[in-house]
């Protein structure tokens, strides 16, 4: 293994320790606006994947690539359907009539 794939799996394993501290403690109150922004983020992220899926020289790459748009775009539509859900939950319901008793 080379120097540079090796930097490149601590970075990632960083960014997954510290992505995952991060989201354990918001509050609930601000899981929605998080959530949105958050859909934002990985939106870019799958931006990127596609221009190293681009740039993909060894099968492995575009393998590795191809996970990551696949992931990435799960991750972005999972958000906007759950975002779309829980503010469903805060719209008015329309009244109903009083049942007769």
């Amino acid at each position: 293994m080379n120097a540079e794939l090796i930097f490149s799996l601590t970075i990632f394993a960083l960014a997954v320790f510290l992505g995952f501290e991060l989201i354990a403690r918001v509050p609930t109150l601000l899981h929605t606006p998080l959530m949105s922004g958050t859909n934002a983020i990985h939106g870019i992220v799958l931006v990127g994947a596609m221009l190293v899926a681009g740039t993909a020289d060894s099968t492995l790459e575009q393998v590795l690539a191809f996970v990551a748009i696949v992931f990435g775009t799960v991750n972005v539509v999972g958000g906007f359907l759950v975002t779309d859900r829980m503010l469903d939950m805060f719209r008015r319901r329309p009244d109903r009539p009083d049942r007769a008793e």
